[in-house]
């Protein structure tokens, strides 16, 4: 069913892709799809999305960078894309049927690692649009998904941090939610539940000289990392399984709020069968009987 779902939002992708570009709107064919895909995979999986700091998305250009986790990214994407907002993808993905028809007719940037002259050449046709038309560019500096039941992320790749610093636009970081409660095939949990992102404000470039990209993008990424701890692991309700990471963190949480004594806010349990905070907002995740 998800499997069809996802074919069905491709060829919509196709259509409003070959449609946009027919009325010059081709920068609108990503984010229209992304809504697309988002409200559909909603109602399929039990997820959600729940966006903090959406207003710091208003003025463009700018370059947002996110961490990769796992394929609900593409979800994640379908909520908060913003309009006149291109990827950046692997090229062996423009020859995935529906999706990689979609993500070509769409203006997706290629970029094959194998040969870096021409990732660079792509890049910086895509920061020309960007600067020029008052787009955005998003990139995942982490080059792939991590996977990962931690709340880190893997070392940056500096070629966004580069672009910035050659147009001279913003980096706008967006934190997502450690979502190994959610979806993680090494533990072997798939739950429904609710993704948590949080768009912090947009960092200038402005001054960045070339010589301090690479301190800037540790900087960016130690910024990322503190707020990642901040916000924990995305809240769901247990249907199969919890990472033992994540069962750490809530007995943390709980263990914080006991020593607080929050007035009027009840301390929960910390048994998988009960609410068990996973998400330093309050948020928990729950067993379903």
């Amino acid at each position: 069913m998800v499997v069809l779902a996802l074919a069905g939002c491709g060829l919509y992708g196709v259509i409003a892709s070959i449609l946009c570009t027919l009325i010059g709107k081709q920068h609108l064919a990503q984010w229209i799809t992304a809504r697309c895909f988002y409200h559909v995979m909603k109602l399929m999986l039990g997820l959600d999305v729940k966006v903090v700091g959406e207003e710091n998305l208003a003025k463009k250009p700018y370059i947002m960078i996110a961490n990769h986790q796992s394929t609900l990214d593409i979800f994640m994407l379908g909520r908060i894309f913003p309009p006149g907002c291109t990827v950046t993808a692997k090229k062996s993905l423009k020859y995935v049927p529906f999706l990689g028809w979609f993500m070509a007719l769409s203006g997706t940037y290629f970029l094959d690692r194998s040969k870096s002259q021409e990732a660079i050449d792509t890049l910086n046709k895509g920061l020309e649009n960007v600067k020029k038309n008052k787009r955005a560019l998003w990139v995942f500096p982490e080059g792939t998904r991590s996977y990962t039941s931690e709340l880190t992320m893997l070392p940056f790749k500096k070629g966004a941090f580069h672009l910035a610093q050659q147009g001279k636009i913003p980096i706008v970081p967006v934190v997502v939610s450690n979502t190994s409660t959610l979806v993680s095939p090494k533990y072997g949990v798939f739950n429904r539940g609710c993704m948590i992102v949080r768009i912090l404000k947009p960092i200038s470039t402005e001054n960045l000289t070339k010589d301090k990209i690479g301190e800037f993008a540790e900087k960016v990424r130690d910024q990322m990392v503190d707020t990642l701890k901040e916000i924990g692991y995305s809240p769901a309700i247990n249907d199969t399984t919890l990472p033992p990471q994540a069962i750490e963190y809530a007995a943390l949480q709980h263990d914080k709020k006991v020593n607080k004594k929050i007035k009027n806010e009840p301390v929960p349990s910390v048994s998988i069968s009960n609410d068990v905070n996973t998400h330093n907002e309050g948020s928990s995740v729950k067993k379903m009987h």
